[in-house]
């Protein structure tokens, strides 16, 4: 897969494109964000499958950028900052990127993070089986349909709470990478970590037990919590 990584450290993206291209990435890399944006013109080759998106750019802000390349391609867009309130990341996310790193990140959490904005991307399958209906996710045996808040497992409809819905709403929708506690608290919760710890390991247990797939949620430890697909 070829990657664009928008980076102006040298150091940075030097040692990132290292471990990328150990696993299978051919890099791209953009010192600005007016690089990035003529690397993304139409060139005869195959296009990028992901955009890593530094914000600190020298010449434009980061989300000026995303939007240029938004209004450009669909091509998937992380954007990777030390911007950590949850203000930026809606902005960022508003403006179209697919999702949102904060330095510093475990290179194993970027990598899925990769792996899985590039797999929403893929067109559909080349055999012509149906797919599920738009908004329906299906990992395994169980089946997600976010417009109807429904999810069964092997066709048995599984009654979910509110908020069992919304936390398995948020894992399925980027199987394989990891979710900080802290962010599972504040986009499913709305308010901040203290005091709600408990709640959220409650709340993952009981879907452990809902859905008849303890191992469908990974515990990371000292992270958080991660959605396996079985068939991935």
């Amino acid at each position: 897969m070829r990657l664009l990584l928008v980076e102006d450290d040298n150091h940075v993206a030097g040692a990132l494109s290292a471990i990328l291209s150990r696993h299978g990435f051919q890099v791209t890399h953009a010192r600005s964000g007016e690089e990035a944006l003529k690397a993304l013109l139409p060139a005869g080759g195959p296009p990028f499958g992901v955009v890593l998106l530094d914000l600190g750019l020298p010449d434009q802000d980061g989300y000026e950028v995303c939007g240029k390349i938004r209004a450009r391609t669909s091509v998937p867009v992380i954007m990777v900052t030390a911007r950590a309130d949850v203000r930026s990341r809606i902005h960022g996310l508003n403006l179209g990127a697919d999702d949102y790193v904060v330095k510093p990140y475990d290179t194993g959490e970027l990598l899925a993070r990769i792996h899985a904005v590039a797999r929403r991307n893929q067109p559909g399958d080349p055999e012509g089986t149906a797919a599920p209906a738009p908004g329906t996710l299906v990992i395994g045996a169980v089946q997600v349909d976010l417009p109807t808040r429904r999810v069964s497992v092997d066709g048995e409809v599984v009654a979910l709470t509110r908020k069992e819905f919304d936390l398995l709403a948020l894992l399925v929708q980027r199987p394989g990478v990891v979710f900080r506690r802290e962010q599972i608290i504040s986009e499913v919760w709305r308010t901040s970590w203290e005091g709600t710890g408990r709640t959220l390991e409650v709340h993952v247990a009981s879907l452990r037990s809902k859905l008849r797939r303890p191992a469908l949620i990974e515990t990371v430890r000292g992270v958080g919590y991660r959605l396996v697909d079985p068939g991935a």
